[in-house]
């Protein structure tokens, strides 16, 4: 029922707005944009030579390649490979549509040994067209062995005019892809 009412508050808006919008990286309104949730073969998760890699301590824990799996208000919606890289950036390429854009940019910074805090903003397109942009904040708890993450996020929705269209809520779970 919840997922109904906001599903039909979004449209709403979006028709009043005349804004029909899928995010170049994770649009959560766009139920035909949405990729169907499909396991990644296992020999994409374990390393090279198989041991299934270990955290060394040498840089921050979340640095690396990393498949994530996010939900959007308590719903499955899409996954992603993410890489974190040291200098405090990230970028992102998510199962969706390519001509809705599914690649993504960000920064990203360390709150403690295994937390760290994202910011990721992506623009916004309707059949093509630049429409809007949306904004993400996320923050990320990494395992003590850095092979999983867990997170909750915060999608702000905009148009090209900066009015909010919508504030979704998420869930991140990752497992590190090791080299």
């Amino acid at each position: 029922m919840k997922h109904t009412i906001i599903g039909a508050t979004l449209s709403a808006m979006l028709a009043l707005s005349g804004v029909s919008a899928h995010a170049s990286c994770a649009d959560p309104r766009s139920a035909s944009q949405q990729a169907a949730s499909s396991a990644l073969p296992v020999q994409l998760l374990e390393s090279v030579n198989g041991d299934g890699g270990s955290w060394d301590g040498s840089s921050h824990r979340i640095v690396g390649t990393w498949h994530v799996s996010y939900t959007v208000e308590g719903s499955p919606f899409a996954e992603a490979f993410i890489q974190w890289h040291s200098d405090g950036t990230e970028w992102e390429n998510i199962n969706l549509a390519v001509l809705s854009g599914n690649i993504c940019l960000g920064s990203w910074k360390r709150v403690d040994e295994r937390h760290v805090s994202r910011n990721h903003i992506g623009w916004l397109y309707t059949n093509g067209i630049l429409s809007g942009y949306f904004k993400e904040t996320e923050s990320d708890e990494v395992t003590d062995d850095g092979r999983k993450y867990n997170g909750t996020n915060e999608q702000k929705i905009y148009d090209l005019k900066g009015t909010l269209l919508a504030d979704v809520t998420g869930t991140s779970t990752a497992t590190r892809i090791w080299p």
